[in-house]
């Protein structure tokens, strides 16, 4: 298993994704995961 480590540019934007992540039932991984599949399929072919 590989470790991530992640640095916030400050407490607001960390609150702000720990928010998001509550609020969507997910993990810090099932966030990134989440983003992953929005950017792909935002992706100009």
């Amino acid at each position: 298993m590989v470790a991530v480590r992640i640095e916030f540019d400050d407490d607001e934007q960390y609150e702000r994704l720990k928010e998001l992540k509550k609020h969507h039932g997910l993990t810090w991984k099932g966030l990134l995961l989440e983003g992953e599949k929005r950017v792909l399929e935002q992706k100009p072919e």
